[in-house]
């Protein structure tokens, strides 16, 4: 008798918004676009992709295509769909090769810093 399977997805097992938000951060790390879309597809499905469709200000078929296996979403969809999972963007500065060390400076600490120059 052959062992049946079923198809693993992790989205039925990701309810929590703090893994939700670790497994985009690793994936942001990565730099591969390819793996960011399907992390960003997997937790809009988990979420409910027709809700977050709706608060990212698309269409729930417009996000399926963007975030599936052949697309290439414009910034704007992108940033509402981060929006929409509560997910706040940050720049890291890459390692230094002088200091061998990476910073995090958020723009308005770099205001700050550049208004009492």
């Amino acid at each position: 008798m052959p062992l049946e399977t079923t198809p693993f997805d992790v989205a039925e097992h990701l309810a929590a918004p703090e893994d939700q938000a670790f497994l985009i951060a690793d994936a942001l790390e990565t730099g591969d676009a390819a793996f960011i879309r399907h992390t960003l597809n997997t937790v809009a499905r988990a979420r409910g992709m027709t809700q977050i469709a709706r608060d990212a200000g698309v269409t729930r078929e417009a996000l399926y295509r963007a975030l599936g296996p052949e697309g290439d979403p414009r910034m704007s969809t992108l940033l509402g769909v981060f929006e929409a999972l509560g997910v706040k963007l940050s720049a890291v500065r890459q390692q230094s090769i002088d200091t061998g060390s990476a910073q995090t400076i958020t723009a308005k600490q770099k205001r700050g810093s550049s208004s009492s120059a």
